[in-house]
């Protein structure tokens, strides 16, 4: 037997009446049974929430702790209202919700550098208050990438740091930084996009690039703005030229108007048809209008009108108006002006535009062709030997009646401002510019008309054409003998300067030409 077994065996008792038994189980002492649990604590619900409290800050420390909160219960809360228990359950719906969007989220990102937050879909927001003065908007709260949490101070020396570590306010990161929270400063319609999430660094260069576009977008919709309030444009009206449309339309005097059928540097044409009658801004009595009519709209942009002053500011019918200062009443004066000229044409019988009415910068007058067809410029028309010849003496006769009997030069006559209409009648158009031959340049406007009459005709093939020397004397009666063009031009500038003088000295505008073919005092 094993000395040590021997040594370590337990002490027998001494021998009873009854079996010998050892006092202690040789396999160790059982466990105690653990106590019985009620039923009540199985279902209290307090219990139930800290076990699944403890669960989650087990797995997701850093939203648990978001999570945490006061448990509400029917110890600390009337429970009386439904109301308040539909708030209660709707608020602990609301946590269980976040915590699972949460776990979500964690689950969705992983471990990516760029992650995707799931902040807007949250129903409880870590900055709710319960005072209703004191709320704010949880998203005015966040934290904004573009910003530091606290401004940072550039000492004076000019870096921060030490050693390796040292950051100078020229370093690439600050500055990148800088410039996307600079870019706030764009204006509103200038689209920047949303950074938030993401640490956005935008070199000087990138950001000047940017910032020099955002100001040329602002200062070219600011133009595009003052065009559309203030001007007309191609094919189109501004609201106060529309308003004057309309009002035409709705007095009756215009049934509808159809569309543009031209357009110019001046102006724009479009068609309409003519009402019954008119009584539309005038004190005359009722006017018939025509069946067909051309509304001629002025453009109200001043860069059509820089050089075209020479044409107004001399004549002595809106002399004393013309203000260089106020360039768009020189508007309204050229449509008055054009206004003035074709009633002078229409009294001495030469074909032109009748006209209806003048408001403002809109002047309405019948419309030469048929069924919304214009009549074709001559310049587009192909006329036989014999129309080319009837229109050329039909030219002439109306150059002469113009000066002599309208006392008008037209000063912009060519085969673009002629029309050929019902294949047997020029019509002259477009006199905003004609003045009178007592005019500084009327002479020089005169022989220029008769130089482009002269040409286009002569390339026609009239030979009873005359040239543009013969053309002014049969017009004027002047009788101006230059052997060559650069003489006569000289006489006329001679003329023209003796005129001037003229009426300097006597103060009226009359002609110093020879009494042959005068033509008469302007008046009207």
């Amino acid at each position: 037997m094993d000395p040590v077994g021997v040594a370590a065996a337990p002490p027998r008792a001494e021998a009873g009446p009854g079996p010998a038994w050892p006092s202690k189980c040789p396999w160790g002492a059982p466990k105690a049974a653990p106590m019985s649990c009620s039923l009540a604590d199985v279902m209290s619900e307090q219990l139930a929430k800290e076990l699944q409290l403890e669960e989650e800050s087990a797995a997701f420390p850093e939203a648990a702790a978001v999570a945490e909160g006061p448990f509400i219960t029917g110890e600390n809360i009337d429970t009386s209202s439904d109301l308040m228990l539909a708030q209660m359950l709707q608020m602990e719906f609301d946590r269980e919700y976040d915590a699972q969007l949460r776990r979500e989220e964690k689950k969705f990102n992983g471990d990516s550098k760029v992650s995707i937050s799931f902040e807007n879909y949250r129903k409880v927001h870590p900055f709710d208050s319960d005072s209703s003065e004191d709320e704010v908007d949880w998203q005015d709260t966040r934290h904004d990438p573009y910003r530091a949490d606290k401004p940072t101070i550039t000492p004076k020396k000019g870096f921060i740091g030490k050693g390796k570590d040292i950051t100078t306010k020229h370093d690439e990161v600050v500055c990148g930084r800088k410039n996307t929270a600079r870019m706030e400063n764009f204006a509103p319609e200038f689209q920047v996009g949303d950074g938030i999430g993401m640490d956005l660094k935008l070199s000087n260069q990138v950001f000047n690039a940017l910032k020099q576009h955002a100001y040329s977008e602002e200062r070219r919709s600011a133009r595009l703005h003052e065009k559309k309030e203030h001007s007309t444009a191609e094919k189109a009206v501004d609201p106060k030229t529309r308003l004057l449309l309309y009002k035409m339309v709705n007095s009756g005097m215009l049934e509808t108007i159809t569309g543009c059928i031209s357009t110019g540097k001046e102006s724009v044409v479009f068609h309409a048809y003519g009402g019954k009658y008119v009584h539309y801004f005038t004190n005359e009595e009722d006017k018939i209008i025509p069946p067909e009519c051309a509304i001629k709209v002025f453009k109200t942009t001043l860069n059509e009108f820089k050089n075209r002053d020479k044409y107004i500011k001399d004549d002595y019918r809106f002399k004393d108006r013309f203000s260089k200062l106020n360039p768009r009443k020189i508007i309204r004066m050229w449509a008055e002006k054009e206004m003035h000229n074709l009633t002078r044409m229409q009294n001495a019988g030469i074909p032109c535009p009748q006209v209806v009415i003048l408001k403002k910068h809109v002047l309405v007058m019948s419309f030469i062709g048929q069924d919304q067809a214009p009549a074709p410029k001559l310049k587009d028309v192909k006329l036989s030997s014999e129309d080319m010849k009837k229109a050329y003496y039909q030219v002439l006769n109306m150059m002469q009646q113009l000066y002599k009997e309208c006392n008008l030069v037209h000063a912009d006559l060519s085969e673009y401002n002629m029309l050929w209409h019902e294949g047997k009648v020029v019509w002259l158009i477009d006199v905003s510019q004609s003045v009178e031959p007592t005019h500084p340049h009327g002479l020089e406007f005169l022989f220029r008309d008769c130089r482009n009459v002269s040409q286009f005709f002569q390339k026609g093939g009239v030979t009873e054409a005359l040239n543009e020397r013969e053309l002014f004397n049969a017009v004027s009666n002047l009788n101006i003998t230059a052997d060559n063009e650069v003489d006569f031009q000289a006489e006329i500038e001679a003329l023209e300067k003796m005129n001037e003088d003229h009426v300097q000295k006597h103060g009226k505008k009359v002609s110093m030409f020879p009494s042959d073919g005068d033509p008469p005092s302007c008046g009207e």
